[in-house]
């Protein structure tokens, strides 16, 4: 998953890092692997500045400085495709033609084609293990096919057509060309989110435009008019003009619903649907299923979210079933995702560096715990532990979410399968591998119904972790077993001691 956003100030002596500084701030809890921006200035010059770490690492004041220019694009990632190498971190940039920026959210799932395509077709060298890089590349060798000295905006949404024709999966996009404007668009699904707003410029003459994952980054930098950019639509703004084009129509708009649930901040709202209040739904319907489970035999003393996703959700069960809320795990806030973080043990660690729970909630009672989800059990595991160790008599643990089975295609760096707790396993089975003394999944009807009663327009998402369909249509079972393959810890373990063993032969010579 990652976070991305573009700006363009009215007034062309103005500068536009700052407030990209601090979209990547208000999205650095969608990637924290890298961050970068690149800017445009005077004449078309392009500043950047970009590497490994988290946005407060990356941008020194020193460099900050440097990035000159009224526009920009930035980025926020952490590594879905490619490797973590700090190559990687984007946005990604060509010279040819016309210098052109981009910064990708999604995943692409044509990738060795499209790499074989640029290589051996269209004759662009690829850099890096980057499906973002691919996707670049392929918009700029479509625009490169005009062969016109200066490019208009009928010939990138020309380009952009091509694009859409070629490249499957998930992408939400912002990108730049230098001296020219900033441009927005959105895979024809719609499974990553883009948002787009303006306000009025400081000097008052014109509107300064902005495009970013969620509607947070815009709502607080002060623009209006905020909408989401449209599955298969594009939006460009240039210095003169914002023209808009919807360019493929899909029959259903598919959303990831697993932005609702976890990555998406509550007080963003994704295509219509306050997040929020989705998780407050998704509360009620868990509630409705643990009652329904428990019946008479109900003796849950209170309920304790697991911070900070699913407080939403266990205050409204909480709520529903007449049960005492509590904190009752303080969380550090400068621990990473641990889910994403690579190695068992590592992810082991950090659960117990992330949270302490506190004994004054736990001691002598039931508990019922609240997560938005459930993926390898790692965390789930340790955050039952702690809580039997400051002595919980019952632990029950809840999740927001269906049990998650299959892996994610689309931008989210799930494990591979075999890696997934409740891949091939009950409820009682996982139950018993976290050491929960039971387990409640919501209902994937009762996930969907939470994020769709908010707009009915939109009448399926993307749910391919729960129940293995995948909506671009093109996931074979080979493409699945390479990202096993991929994405296996022993094999984040080898690519570790191999970029290791590079660094140290670099080191010597």
């Amino acid at each position: 998953m990652c976070g991305v956003s573009a700006l363009l100030l009215a007034d062309s002596s103005q500068l536009a890092v700052g407030e990209l500084l601090e979209s990547l701030g208000l999205l650095q809890h969608r990637g924290q692997d890298a961050a970068g921006i690149v800017t445009c200035g005077h004449k078309g010059r392009l500043f950047q500045c970009k590497g490994n770490g988290m946005v407060r690492d990356v941008f020194t004041p020193q460099r900050l400085v440097a990035l000159s220019g009224y526009m920009g694009v930035a980025h926020v990632r952490y590594p879905t495709a490619g490797t973590p190498a700090d190559s990687e971190a984007q946005p990604f940039y060509v010279n040819s033609p016309y210098g052109i920026v981009m910064a990708h959210n999604g995943n692409l799932t044509n990738d060795s084609e499209l790499r074989h395509f640029l290589d051996y077709d269209a004759h662009r060298h690829i850099n890096t293990d980057s499906d973002s890089e691919l996707l670049l590349n392929i918009f700029a060798n479509n625009l490169q096919k005009t062969g016109k000295f200066r490019i208009n905006e009928q010939d990138i949404f020309s380009a952009i057509q091509g694009l859409y024709n070629e490249c499957r999966g998930a992408y939400a996009a912002t990108a730049m060309l230098a001296g020219f404007g900033i441009i927005g668009f959105r895979d024809p699904h719609g499974i990553r989110p883009l948002v787009f707003g303006r306000r009025r410029a400081l000097s008052g003459k014109g509107y300064d435009y902005m495009f970013a994952s969620e509607s947070v980054v815009l709502d607080a930098l002060d623009f209006t008019d905020i909408e989401d950019v449209q599955p298969g639509e594009v939006v460009i703004v240039s210095k003169n003009a914002v023209t808009r084009r919807r360019l493929v129509v899909e029959a259903n708009i598919t959303p990831c619903i697993f932005e609702y649930v976890y990555f998406a901040r509550p007080d963003s709202t994704i295509d219509g649907i306050p997040v929020y209040n989705a998780r407050l739904d998704m509360g009620v319907k868990l509630a409705r299923k643990v009652k329904q489970a428990l019946g008479d035999a109900m003796d849950i003393d209170v309920v304790i979210p697991v911070p900070d996703t699913s407080r939403a959700a266990a205050l409204q069960l909480s709520h529903e079933l007449g049960l005492p809320y509590r904190e009752g795990f303080n969380k550090n806030r400068y621990v990473g995702r641990t889910f994403i973080m690579p190695g068992q043990e590592m992810r082991r660690r950090n659960v117990r560096r992330k949270l302490n729970a506190m004994p004054t909630e736990f001691k002598g009672l039931n508990v019922l715990l609240v997560d938005d989800s459930i993926v390898r059990g790692t965390t789930s595991q340790e955050i039952i532990q702690m809580a039997r160790d400051v002595g919980a008599k019952k632990v029950y643990f809840a999740s927001a979410a269906p049990a998650i089975r299959y892996p994610n295609v689309y931008g989210i760096d799930m494990p591979s399968m075999k890696e997934l707790v409740a891949s091939g396993s009950s409820d009682s089975d996982v139950a018993k591998i976290i050491g929960a003394d039971r387990v409640f999944f919501q209902a994937l009807e009762d996930l969907v119904d939470s994020c769709r009663k908010f707009n009915p327009e939109i009448t399926a998402f993307d749910t391919s972790v729960f129940d293995g369909k995948y909506v671009t249509g093109n996931v074979s079972a080979e493409y699945l077993q390479k990202l096993e393959d991929l994405r296996s810890d022993a094999s984040k373990q080898r690519e570790k001691k191999a970029s290791s063993e590079v660094i140290g032969l670099h080191n010597f010579k």
